[in-house]
């Protein structure tokens, strides 16, 4: 089952279920896709069967599913390769990998939906670039979370889009900054149901940028699996549904090619994960 959040021909935001090539809205008791994500499974249930007429994809807009009251939670240097690639650009060759996962967030401002335009100053950076990365949505409140537990709070998969501005990255000396900007992180098109990925560690995950493949790799490549991560974030800390994690990128980066290669305007940027879909977004740059 896929989750969305879309506008209709009135305009209103509002969640649904992609049924064919149409979207099925949830009662209008059901303000968004969050309230959904945290009601229990008997509400949830209910909520399913009493789904409105489908509306032809044509008359909807796919909108970002989920819009965050909190930061997005992120996992840097998940990928053997990409952290090599990344130690390699830097001049390092002491490459000493962490033995828990790196988290770092993106603020909620940074969201933006499928399709759209990510407006990126170039007065603020000349150096923006893409991280395609599988992201988890949290189900469940859940705290110190076992990891032979952990997949069993999560209530879906999307496909996230960590654009990261390297020269703040730099300057600031940690990843906030260069990794908040407005527009940096497009997530979609769609929440995929968890129970309808059956290996979480095991999908094919691309980035193209204007149809050439950048990135290509699996989750499988994992440093730290999704179970291990969740375990990982939970420990003393509250989750809640509707929570985001992106759980970093394979390698395949634009600052990390000879020369350098970053984000130019008018490009158009596919994040593609077996199971999932892909997210388009096109770049403006001014």
């Amino acid at each position: 089952m896929r989750f969305v959040t879309f506008s209709g021909p009135d305009g209103a935001r509002r969640p649904g279920v992609i049924d064919g090539d149409a979207v099925r809205p949830f009662d209008p008791s059901i303000a968004s896709l969050e309230a959904y994500i945290a009601l229990d499974r008997t509400a949830q249930a209910a909520a399913r069967a009493a789904l409105g007429p489908p509306i032809p994809f044509a008359h909807v807009t796919l909108l970002a599913p989920l819009h965050p009251k909190k930061n997005v939670f992120c996992v840097g240097r998940n990928y053997l390769a990409h952290a090599e690639e990344g130690a390699r650009a830097r001049g390092e060759f002491d490459l000493k990998l962490p033995s828990v996962p790196t988290f770092f967030t993106k603020a909620p401002t940074a969201v933006a939906g499928p399709g759209a335009v990510l407006h990126l100053q170039k007065s603020v950076s000349p150096e923006y670039d893409w991280e395609a990365e599988l992201a988890v949505v949290i189900g469940k409140r859940a705290r110190d979370v076992e990891a032979d537990d952990a997949l069993s709070i999560v209530f879906g998969y999307t496909c996230l889009n960590d654009v990261s501005a390297r020269d703040l990255q730099r300057d600031h000396q940690q990843w906030f900054k260069g990794k908040s900007l407005d527009d940096t992180c497009p997530i979609g098109p769609w929440i995929v149901d968890a129970a309808d990925i059956a290996d979480v560690q095991d999908l094919p995950i691309m980035l193209r940028v204007n149809g050439i493949t950048r990135q290509n790799g699996n989750t499988s490549a994992m440093i730290f699996d999704v179970k291990r991560i969740i375990a990982s974030l939970s420990r003393g800390m509250t989750l809640e549904p509707g929570d985001i994690i992106a759980t970093g990128t394979p390698d395949g980066v634009g600052f990390a090619m000879q020369p350098p290669v970053f984000l130019q305007h008018g490009d158009v940027i596919d994040v593609e994960i077996g199971g999932i879909g892909t997210l388009t977004n096109t770049v403006h740059i001014a």
